[in-house]
């Protein structure tokens, strides 16, 4: 039986393939034909991730729910700017107090919990905890230590 040839190789290739071999790839890769206005380059754009997503697997947990969010905003208003907001293990706890009381959040891979209920964003359990409306990142003191890593600064940790 023949080795398969390496991932570099496979990819390499792609680019050399006249278009009507391309679409034939496009075919049997995604098992329907490639959509109209795709250009060459997208074609195999599209077909070097798949062959790396089948040698390396796909998307991680956190990249999929961080989709999932975005997917819900532009279906509420297609006109929104997208805040990726911090990247959050699943298992991280929150804690912050407020007016005397320490709260508690945990993250989840599809939202965050706190006091045994599940939110989908960490604004609508800062508006639960305050009774108005803060930015959940912020309130949790997420949004200073991004800016502050981001400049390079030292955050306190």
């Amino acid at each position: 039986m023949p080795k398969p040839p390496d991932l570099a190789t496979e990819i390499a290739t792609l680019s050399d393939l006249p278009i009507h071999l391309l679409r034939k790839r496009w075919n049997r890769t995604f098992n329907t034909s490639v959509p109209k206005g795709f250009s060459r380059d997208l074609i195999i754009r599209s077909l070097t991730y798949k062959t790396q997503e089948g040698a390396h697997g796909g998307l991680n947990q956190a990249t999929k729910r961080k989709l999932r969010t975005f997917a819900k905003q532009l279906e509420a208003d297609d006109k929104a700017a997208f805040d990726t907001g911090p990247n959050l293990k699943p298992g991280t706890k929150l804690v912050r107090e407020w007016q005397g009381k320490r709260h508690t959040v945990i993250v989840l891979e599809d939202g965050f919990e706190y006091t045994g209920d599940r939110y989908g964003s960490l604004s609508m359990i800062a508006r639960k905890i305050t009774g108005t409306r803060w930015s959940g990142p912020r309130f949790f003191g997420l949004k200073n230590k991004e800016k502050k890593q981001q400049k390079g600064e030292q955050t306190d940790e």
